[in-house]
């Protein structure tokens, strides 16, 4: 076995296989530790899918994903006000302010579905994406009752964000081009942007000694 190949006896890998990581997290991850996975993931969507794996606390976890989406919200045109009321619902819910009920936050969900919808009639994809991180970071309020439900909303929401920060990029490309067509260049660097960022983001809220000790339950069971 050579040195490349050969696993580190503190590897991240055993667990990520045992929460069925997929295929890309786990060969980023090859020689990391848990600590140095934590600390260079360029992507927050993973890390807000391990989040959720591990059972991190449910406001925790919601918190972190709306900090995430709350950048995306530049996207949406002025006057359009459900995406942002879906996530301070969802923050409002995550803090334990009183009066602020499941109900509540799956109503404002909902209405950022339908912008989203709304959006997607006019073509504006940057803003249809926007809507649906959103809707998605809301609804991380319901699912994170399930771990499995939890990671996978989070990381659909961090990922949505992403994808409005490159369909705004492809528009702004296309417009300075002469319609030359959209430069999926400017877009891909654009999301990759998005997610680096949104990785400091979940960092920022959730911390690795948190994440440690959540992976050592696991482990331990």
């Amino acid at each position: 076995m050579t040195t490349e190949t050969k696993t580190r006896a503190d590897s991240i890998q055993p667990l990520l296989e045992r929460l069925d990581a997929c295929g890309d997290a786990r060969k980023w991850a090859r020689q990391r530790t848990l600590a140095e996975a934590w600390s260079e993931c360029p992507r927050g969507d993973w890390l807000l899918w391990l989040a959720g794996r591990l059972g991190i606390d449910r406001r925790v976890l919601v918190a972190a994903t709306c900090a995430v989406v709350r950048p995306a919200l530049r996207y949406v045109p002025a006057g359009e006000d459900r995406p942002r009321l879906a996530i301070e619902a969802a923050e409002a819910g995550a803090r334990g302010e009183e009066g602020v009920t499941l109900e509540r936050v799956r109503w404002a969900a909902a209405d950022a579905y339908d912008a989203a919808a709304d959006a997607y009639d006019a073509a504006a994809y940057a803003t249809e994406a926007a809507a649906y991180a959103a809707y998605a970071a809301a609804y991380a309020t319901e699912a994170a009752a399930y771990a499995a439900d939890a990671a996978r909303t989070a990381a659909y929401a961090t990922e949505a964000a992403a994808d409005a920060a490159e369909a705004a990029a492809e528009a702004a490309s296309d417009d300075d081009a002469d319609d030359a067509g959209p430069d999926a260049a400017a877009g891909t660097d654009a999301r990759v942007a998005s997610l680096a960022a949104s990785a400091d983001l979940v960092r920022q809220h959730i911390p690795s000694h948190y994440i440690d000790a959540l992976a050592a339950e696991v482990e331990a069971e």
